[in-house]
Parts: structure tokens; sequence; C-alpha cells
């Protein structure tokens, strides 16, 4: 049986060389060429970017951690930027070298390459984590929950954004998938499980979730129809599905991707 070390060892190994297998570059190319693209083309990265900068509110005088962060993700400079204390953490060494020039002209920032869960890692008192794509990484919810309240300090808020396997398209897509996905031992899609979970430990301000029925988007390549006019129908699509799953738990089921602002409850 696999310890959780050599899992974590295997998963830095994985992320320094990205030595994917045919299936797991296929996946890959379609999920961040296609689905990449698509996000760009209907504004939905643009408004998750935005959106996560207005839930970070004034950092002026925030402890945040950058979890998983790998070399820096789209905010991960600005987070560095604006916050009182900065920490950016990965497990790939070499990721975080790279990281560390980003950041070594300011003097509040740092990144260390270490796991989160493990006792090495001291660091608390924080007031966000930002956990861009890092969550569904952990297998054992429960421990990364447990780790993750330990981490914040009464009232502290995380960001996160996570990929959902709660739609059945995407839960048969990725079960045939997985027995040929070279990085299945630390990739764990939310389940309604997982995200009951966390909706009981923490309180969620806010949720959004794309791609529900903008999934859908690449079919209207085979209608003769303008890119323009593609582009026109995905965004209503997806602004239609970024303003249900606020509210309805049955629409966010159907999405692919699920971005939060959760707080941990004062006792």
């Amino acid at each position: 049986m696999l310890t959780k070390k050599s899992v974590n060892e295997r998963q830095a190994e994985f992320y320094r060389n990205f030595k994917k297998n045919r299936a797991t570059k296929i996946w890959y190319s379609v999920r961040n060429g296609l689905f990449r693209n698509i996000r760009k083309n209907i504004g939905a990265e643009a408004q998750i970017y935005e959106l996560h900068k207005k839930w970070f509110g004034d950092l002026s005088n925030s402890k945040v951690l950058d979890l998983g962060c790998y070399a820096g993700n789209s905010l991960s400079y600005y987070l560095a930027e604006h916050s009182s204390s900065y920490l950016g953490i990965d497990l790939s060494a070499p990721a975080i070298e790279n990281l560390k020039n980003r950041i070594s002209k300011l003097p509040n920032a740092e990144a260390k390459a270490i796991d989160f869960l493990s006792e090495d890692f001291k660091e608390k008192e924080f007031d966000l984590i930002y956990a861009y794509g890092v969550l569904h990484h952990f297998k054992d919810t429960d421990e990364l929950i447990l780790k993750l309240k330990e981490k914040l300090k009464p009232g502290g808020k995380i960001v996160s954004y996570d990929p959902l396997e709660t739609s059945l398209p995407i839960k048969l897509a990725r079960t045939l998938y997985r027995p040929f996905q070279s990085d299945r031992e630390w990739e764990w899609p939310f389940t309604k499980r997982v995200f009951n979970k966390y909706d009981k430990e923490f309180e969620i301000l806010d949720r959004r979730a794309v791609f529900g029925k903008s999934k859908w988007i690449f079919l209207l390549n085979f209608l003769p129809i303008s890119e323009e006019r593609k582009n026109e129908i995905g965004r209503k699509w997806h602004n239609h599905d970024w303003e249900r799953s606020r509210h309805s738990e049955a629409h966010l089921y159907s999405c692919m991707h699920l971005t939060m602002l959760m707080q941990k409850k004062i006792q």
C-alpha cells in the first residue's frame, strides 16, 4: 500500500517532469485547450479573475497562504504585492524556485517547497488561503478540512476553484478515463458528498459554477453560424450557469467547475 509520503513524492515528480501517458495527454489537451479557450471566449476567465479579487478584499493587513500554487497562478503576484505577508507553497521545488524569482523584490513575500499536510509546515494564523485548482488533489477530505481549519484564523477565509464530478456526462467520461489516468492518485474532483462536507464545516459566503449549460457550447461548431454568434450564445449560457449556481444546488451539480468563498466558523 502506498504511503502518503510516496504519493506526494510521485506527485511532485509528475508535475516536475509532466510525464503523462497518452490518455492523460489527450485529457490535458482537451481540458487545457478546448475548455480554456471556451472559458476565455465567453468571458468566464476574466469574470473568475475579477470575482476572486473581489473576494480577497483589502489585503493590506492580511497574512496570505497561496496553497499548491506551483510556479504561481494568475493571481499569485497580485496576492504577494498587496498582502502584508505572503507565502506560496507547493510540492514542486523547481516550480517554487521560479516563483521565488518572480517575487524576489517583494520583502513581505516568500515561497517554500513543502507538504501542506506535513508536520514540517508549522505556519498558522492565515487570514486568507487561496487554493486555485488545489483542494481536489487531496484524497482525504476530512484530513484536509481539519488542516485548513487549523491554519486559518477565526473568521479566516478560503477562496477555492476545483472541478466537479457531479453531472452524469462528466462522471461517465471521468470513469472511462480514470483507469488510464497517470495522475489519478492525486486527482479527486468534487462529488456531492465532498461539497456537502465543505458546506458543513465552513460558512460558504458565495459560490459560482461554470460549464453547466455552457459545457455544450462546442456543439455549436456543427451549426452554420458565425464565431461571433457562437460566442454570444456561449456567454448567455455561461451567465445562466453563473447566476443559477449561486442558489440552486441542482444547477451547481450540472456544472464542471466550482469556485467558492468560504469562511472558518467562529466557535
